[in-house]
């Protein structure tokens, strides 16, 4: 029976680091090693799983198909690691941490995230909040909550925020729907203020495209429910789609395209932010860059 292979945890950290940072330079000055440790941890990572990972591009390296694959593990095994370290170093953590959250993630891997640190610091009250972008700014900048994750709304980064991704915006809709070229395009939107909508609306009339709101929903999962029933189609990034509803071709249907949304962390405090709350927001921030990285294979 052949040994099992082990990965190292401190060489998937460095490989994790690098492509976040854009550069294993950037890397080294981080974790405080030798440029030529850092190529020899690579390397040994390479060896390890039998697959080349990176390849040069430019004066850089890049990410092979396998680099991808291997990244998405990566960061879902540093999150288990810091999570197993964390709750062993600091099982007396205690106190009260207040986080905003999206819709779009609320259902889905969030959960899991809010439960394991439950598990892992019963001693912590966690208090989750559940609404759109707009209203967790409000908030933090309320001091009603310690930190919340939302889209980024084109502000400029402010002390406190930190920019975590970038995601496409999409169109959809249910799977066989077909736009009539003489018909106003049906619109599913949230109500205002919505960044999508707004958006979206604005991409349709730059393309001189008519359009009809034909279900409006203070709600997410309304809006779901209205594109997964046929009312129409709607503007969002591809996280949390109804099994009913698909993302839609653009060049087949003939919409325009909208871009990308960035995904921001907010906290709130500054350097004095409790021990748990500080705790929280970097296993929200690593679980968070695992689950869209594993999205993305």
């Amino acid at each position: 029976m052949a040994a099992p292979t082990n990965l190292d945890i401190d060489v998937l950290r460095t490989f994790v680091t690098g492509h976040d940072l854009g550069s294993y330079a950037k890397a080294a000055d981080r974790l405080g090693r030798s440029q030529s440790a850092i190529s020899l941890q690579l390397r040994k990572l390479e060896e390890t799983t039998g697959q080349t990972l990176l390849r040069k591009s430019g004066r850089g390296l890049a990410l092979t198909q396998e680099g991808e694959i291997m990244l998405g593990f990566a960061r879902r095994l540093l999150v288990l690691n810091d999570e197993a370290v964390a709750a062993l170093r600091n099982p007396s953590l205690e106190g009260h941490v207040r986080v905003g959250l999206l819709p779009d993630f609320a259902e889905t891997w969030l959960p899991d995230v809010l439960g394991n640190f439950a598990r892992a610091h019963p001693n912590v009250q966690v208090e989750a909040r559940v609404e759109r972008s707009a209203t967790l700014k409000d908030a933090i900048g309320r001091g009603e909550l310690d930190l919340a994750l939302t889209w980024n709304e084109g502000d400029d980064a402010a002390p406190g925020t930190e920019d975590l991704a970038s995601l496409p915006v999409v169109w959809i809709g249910q799977r066989d729907f077909t736009r009539h070229a003489d018909e106003p395009l049906p619109l599913v939107m949230l109500e205002q203020p919505c960044l999508f909508r707004r958006r979206g609306l604005a991409a349709l009339d730059a393309a001189g495209l008519s359009w009809r709101l034909a279900f409006t929903s203070p709600s997410l999962s309304g809006l779901w429910a209205a594109v997964a029933a046929g009312l129409g189609i709607t503007l969002r990034t591809p996280q949390g789609i109804p099994e009913r509803a698909s993302i839609l071709d653009t060049t087949i249907i003939g919409l325009p395209t909208v871009g990308e949304v960035g995904l921001r962390l907010y906290t709130s405090n500054g350097s004095s932010a409790s021990p748990a709350a500080t705790h929280f927001c970097s296993i929200l921030r690593d679980s968070c860059l695992a689950h869209l990285a594993a999205g993305s294979q």
